[in-house]
This record gives C-alpha cells, sequence and structure tokens, in this order.
C-alpha cells in the first residue's frame, strides 16, 4: 500500500516537472525559430501546462479507466474556480474584471453545457471529440483575432504616446515561462526530456490512483475528482499564488478561464478522438453540475467586474474543501 501512495505522489511530481520542462524548451525553441509571443501563448503554453491533464486522461482512457480521464478534467475545472482564485484572494486582492473574460467566461459556459449534454451520451467517442476539437479552434481563432485587435489599438495609443512601450497580449502568460533555454539545442533537449517524462509520470500516476481507490474502496472517478485533480491543478495554483505575491492578480480569472476552456475541448476532444471515454453515473449525479455552477459564478465575477478580498478567497476555499468532502462521502456510500 505505501507504494502505490509513492507511485501517485511521485507520478504527480514527475507529471509537473515534465510538463515544466516541455514549456520551457518548447517556448525556447519558438523564440529560436522567431514565432511571436502571441502564437506561443495561445498554443505552445496553453498545451505544455494542460500536458499532465492530457496525458493522464489518455492514460486513463487506454487503460478502461474512463473515470479517472473524466473525474481528472471535472474535478480540475471545479479547482481551478474555487481554490486557484480563492487562495490568491487570500493573499493579495485578485480583481475579476480583465479585458475579455466575460466575453470568455460566457463561452466557457456554453462549452460546459456542450460536454454535459454529450456526458448523458456515454461514452464520449469520435464524433463528440471532433465537435470539442472544433468548438476549440473557433475558441483560438477568436482569441488570435481579439489579440490582434488589441495589438493594433495598443500601437496608435503608443504611437500617439511619442512611442511609449508597445504591450504585448502574451505577455502575461510567457511572464510566468521563466528560464527557457537560450540554445536551440538546450531547448530541444528540454522537449525531448518533456516528452519522456509525461508518459512516465502517468504510467505511475495511475497505477498508484487505481490501486488506492480499491484499497478504500472508492471509486476511480472519485480519486480522479480529487487526489489526480487536485494534483494536476497544481502548476495553475502555484502561478496563480505566485501572481497574488507578484501584486499581479488582475490575470488570474483569464488564467483560470482559458484553462478550465482547454480542459474539456482539448484534453476530452484529442483524448476521446483516440479512444472513447466511458462517463460514470455518479459523476452526472453532482460534479457536472458544480462544475457548471462555477462556471456561471466565475461569469458573474467577471461581468460584475468584482474584486475578490481575502473573504471572498476564504468562502471559495471553504466551499472547495466541503466539495472534497462530499465527494469522498459519496463515494464511500456508493
Amino acid at each position: 500500500m505505501l507504494f502505490d501512495y509513492i507511485s501517485l505522489a511521485g507520478g504527480l511530481v514527475v507529471l509537473i516537472i515534465a510538463g515544466d520542462v516541455l514549456v520551457r524548451g518548447s517556448v525556447g525553441v519558438a523564440q529560436r525559430l522567431g514565432i511571436p509571443n502571441l502564437v506561443i501563448g495561445l498554443t505552445i503554453v496553453a498545451f505544455g501546462t494542460s500536458a499532465p491533464e492530457l496525458v493522464i486522461s489518455l492514460k486513463a482512457a487506454l487503460s478502461g479507466a474512463g473515470g479517472i480521464a473524466i473525474g481528472n478534467v471535472v474535478g480540475s475545472n471545479i479547482a481551478n474556480v474555487l481554490l486557484v482564485l480563492g487562495m490568491p484572494a487570500l493573499i493579495a486582492a485578485t480583481p475579476c474584471g480583465e479585458t475579455g473574460a466575460t466575453r470568455n467566461a460566457l463561452y466557457m459556459v456554453a462549452v460546459t453545457c456542450v460536454f454535459i449534454v454529450l456526458c448523458f451520451y456515454s461514452p464520449i467517442g469520435l464524433p463528440a471529440g471532433l465537435l470539442l476539437l472544433v468548438l476549440l479552434s473557433i475558441f483560438l481563432a477568436a482569441s488570435t483575432v481579439m489579440a490582434q485587435r488589441h495589438r493594433r489599438e495598443q500601437k496608435a495609443i503608443s504611437a500617439a504616446a511619442a512611442g511609449a512601450a508597445v504591450a504585448d497580449p502574451a505577455g502575461d502568460v510567457l511572464e510566468d515561462v521563466e528560464d527557457v533555454p537560450d540554445s536551440l539545442w538546450i531547448a530541444l533537449a528540454y522537449i525531448a526530456l518533456g516528452l519522456v517524462g509525461l508518459p512516465l509520470g502517468a504510467h505511475f500516476t495511475i497505477a498508484g490512483a487505481t490501486s488506492i481507490a480499491t484499497a478504500w474502496g472508492v471509486s476511480e472517478a472519485v480519486i480522479g475528482l480529487t487526489v489526480i485533480a487536485l494534483g494536476t491543478s497544481l502548476p495553475e495554483l502555484a502561478t496563480t499564488v505566485m501572481a497574488a505575491i507578484r501584486q499581479h492578480g488582475a490575470v488570474a480569472i483569464g488564467n483560470v478561464i482559458g484553462s478550465n476552456i482547454f480542459n474539456l475541448l482539448a484534453i476530452i476532444g484529442i483524448t476521446a478522438v483516440i479512444v472513447p471515454i466511458d462517463v460514470p453515473p455518479e459523476v452526472l449525479k453532482l460534479d457536472v453540475w458544480v462544475m457548471l455552477a462555477c462556471a456561471v459564478l466565475l461569469t458573474a465575477l467577471a461581468g460584475m467586474r468584482i474584486c475578490l478580498g481575502r473573504i471572498s478567497g476564504l468562502v471559495l476555499t471553504v466551499a472547495y474543501v466541503a466539495y472534497i468532502a462530499t465527494v469522498y462521502m459519496l463515494g464511500h456510500t456508493a
């Protein structure tokens, strides 16, 4: 049993490190090849930071553990709203009025509803996966158009201000990518290490989680919704906490919205195209509705441009703890 805990914890650590190394290497290669920061932010960084969730879900689905695959994504989206927004607010005020947040949040609610409908037609197979990837393409295309428009506006403002610095719409994303390799060969080595580490970490994580679920008498979905979801959300949590410490809390809500959209469309979409994903019935009773409620809450926060303070952060964090406790109680009594 001790080996199972070590396998789970060690696998999560390897996943986080491998995902971080993959992002650094990919950004390094992109910058050496002259790829614009905007493209890096919307593609490489987005894919790289979600790589642990993608590999976990794909590995779980291929192993017949659909509960872990679905639970990982649903649980991560819940953790992103309640915990990843709540904990930084305990440190510093977190504004929710970022430009474009409301529009993207509404899209997040829409794709969440689409995902829930697909869950009721389990398993989620190739047609559903292709639909999710089309919705992802629409989101990326719209984000690119809006970012380019913002860049043109900033150039016009800068010109009027006699050569003031031009804002980079992807700058907030890339600020969190530290220690980017200067050498192309080192960057390629980073990518290789990341690509080796991700499946290795996923193997040990899935093996440990499945054994623990059996020993605890709970379902794979419960483990996916809690332990694995929280573990794979640690990079987002660490990023937003550091952003709050550095007084950059305004970027937190944008990161959460983008991560949640990406989890639903890219991770489930890519996994479903490769292998059908079985949806556990217990997830449809509570968890997908909690995820939808979190998406609606996030949209309301963005629409009303609310600034989260310590009390709001405490409420969100306690709500997440209460959700985890409820999931475990239901898992043990099921």
